[in-house]
């Protein structure tokens, strides 16, 4: 292997290891026996990486953590081996199967992130994204890094709002201080002689060149530069000077409904129609920093407010134009067992439409919230450059929700101060969609303006309704409130779900779901069905669809395999299901009586 772009993590320290015999040996000699080289893939850059194969996921990324260069959280940190994500904490390396050479990739979830749109007074515009826990002197470096003529941040004034900025303030004071989305900056020399008459019109005309080469439209910046305190004058002259340059209409955003019958909600409509008017008034779609995928956030026609996110199929975890660096999948699979690569989006739309409301089932996309508050979620065909385009710019297909004003996520606090019904209402969802990724940071936190109360609200399921249970996951597991019997509300909502009108729905909106898919939708159902039917706990009945351990099956996987074992081949799906009811009585009454 090339030794370009590679970078070494701290050796194992060499103090003595004491064996039973008496004799010393360094330590690193020892466990030379047993530690192996993997390579740890991040930023386009490989690291050797020791470690050894009884290592948890835990311990490995604290090793990370302490290595120099990657300061990181390990709660910020995913890690992607042999397509699989390493999910478990507590296992080991050895049970995912890591071996000698491997290459790990390390995958960071950023939420502290402030996205900064910058003008300068020399007519360029362009967005990045810091931590909010850097100063404005960190932000002019960033500023040198992107435009030579700013390239001594000495000579930089930055302004926001008309206020100039002092290099120690912090970057979240100043956004929290305006409550800003996106913090729109101007920066400008410092020290500049004021320009005037013919001398200032050159100095414009020069900038409008340089964005015709760069493909701006210069009457769209005119009106900008025309807009600012600093410049008042009139510049239709101009015109004279250089041409205008028509607006570039690569621009494309409609919702692709595939079912005629269907028809809209109004806040569906309202969260297209404002993200097209983001996208035609110039404002770029921002890829988040979280997450393993391409997911991107929309703006309105202001560029001051969030209105949507927009996930492309081909940006999904592994598929061809993944952003963040992760291999393609060679056999379809995701980075959860039982889910495929390109069908994110289609589970996406899929936990909307089976979020009922209690009020009944979501026939048609109404504007009523669902029973878990999903946010409105639809598939859309999206045309833009600012996507992810390496073979080319072409239309996306993806999904898009609708963006949710929030306070953080869950991982951001701990779960005693959430309400317990907010709580339950995540896991019914959970359970009965077989979520295979509910972790803290994808259950956003927000405020009733009632009462204040904290709402809970869902996002990221494109890894729901796998083919199997196998990487059923749900953090709420270990939250208090998961111990807490459901309310009389809650286990009527239950009892009024039913598999087969879910499976004949999303036929009805265009996903006929595989035969596997259904299957696993039958059974969580069923069993979140007979475990209330029981009086079973929130962390009773999901204990049963999670495994303790990466290699020992979890209690629904043995009622499905047994429940297979014990019908012939060929035999009809109805026939299993009655199979799969009867075992799983079984099993739920031997646990009841052990607990009794």
């Amino acid at each position: 292997m090339s030794s370009a772009g590679l970078r070494t993590l701290s050796p194992f320290p060499r103090e003595p290891f004491l064996f039973p015999n008496g004799f010393h040996t360094p330590l690193h000699l020892a466990l030379d026996y047993e530690s192996i080289f993997i390579y740890l893939s991040f930023s386009g850059s490989l690291t050797p990486m020791r470690v050894l194969p009884r290592d948890t996921i835990e311990s490995v990324k604290l090793k990370i953590k302490k290595s120099e260069g990657l300061p990181l959280l390990t709660n910020k940190q995913k890690l992607v081996c042999g397509g699989r994500e390493l999910a478990r904490s507590d296992s080991l390396l050895k049970d995912y199967g890591v071996t000698e050479g491997n290459v790990m990739h390390l995958v960071i979830r950023l939420s502290d992130l402030q996205t900064i749109n910058l003008r300068t007074s020399c007519g360029k515009e362009f967005s990045f994204q810091v931590e909010r826990c850097r100063d404005v002197g960190h932000v002019k470096q960033q500023i040198a890094k992107k435009e030579k003529r700013f390239a001594d941040p000495e000579q930089q004034e930055v302004v926001c709002n008309g206020e100039c900025l002092e290099d120690q303030w912090l970057i979240g004071d100043i956004s929290g201080k305006h409550n800003d989305v996106v913090m729109h900056l101007f920066v400008r020399e410092k020290y500049a002689e004021v320009k005037t008459g013919m001398d200032e019109l050159s100095i414009v005309a020069t900038e409008l060149n340089d964005m015709k080469n760069n493909d701006v439209d210069g009457d769209n910046y005119r009106r900008k530069y025309n807009g600012t305190k600093e410049n008042t004058r009139d510049y239709e002259a101009v015109d004279q000077i250089v041409p205008r340059k028509s607006l570039d209409k690569d621009l494309l955003l409609e919702p692709i409904v595939v079912n005629p019958k269907v028809e809209l909600a109004l806040e569906i409509w309202n969260m297209i129609n404002s993200s097209y008017d983001g996208l035609d008034s110039g404002h770029y779609p921002i890829r988040s920093a979280e997450g393993t995928g391409g997911a991107y956030f929309m703006l309105d026609s202001t560029g001051q407010k969030y209105v949507s996110v927009f996930k492309p199929i081909d940006e999904e975890p592994m598929a061809v134009n993944n952003p963040r660096g992760l291999p393609l999948s060679l056999d379809g699979e995701g980075l959860k067992k039982g889910t495929i690569v390109g069908e994110g989006a289609l589970r996406e739309v899929a936990a909307y439409i089976l979020d009922h409301p209690i009020s009944g089932h979501r026939s048609l996309f109404g504007d009523e919230k669902g029973f878990a508050g999903v946010p409105p979620t639809i598939m859309v065909k999206c045309l833009h450059k600012g996507f992810n385009h390496p073979g080319g710019l072409t239309a996306k297909i993806g999904s898009m929700q609708m963006f949710v004003e929030n306070s953080g996520s869950c991982e951001d606090m701990g779960p005693g101060a959430f309400p317990v019904n907010e709580v339950h209402k995540i896991t019914v969802l959970d359970m009965r969609l077989a979520n295979a990724d509910r972790h803290a940071g994808n259950i956003l936190i927000s405020k009733e303006k009632e009462n204040d109360q904290a709402v809970l609200i869902p996002i990221d399921h494109g890894y729901c309704l796998p083919t199997s249970f196998e990487d059923c996951t749900f953090e709420w597991l270990y939250w208090p409130q998961a111990r807490q019997p459901y309310s009389k509300e809650t286990i009527n909502y239950i009892k009024s779900l039913d598999a087969e009108e879910d499976i004949a729905l999303l036929k009805f909106h265009g996903w006929d779901l595989p035969v596997e898919c259904a299957r696993t939708l039958r059974i969580s159902t069923m069993l979140l069905k007979k475990g209330v039917d029981r009086g079973m706990t929130p962390y009773a009945i999901g204990s049963l669809m999670c495994r303790e351990s990466l290699n020992k099956d979890s209690v629904i996987e043995g009622i499905v395999q047994e429940s297979l074992d014990s019908v012939l081949p060929g035999t009809s799906e109805v026939t299993f299901m009655d199979a799969v009811s009867n075992i799983m009585d079984q099993r739920l009454d031997e646990i009841a009586n052990s607990i009794s």
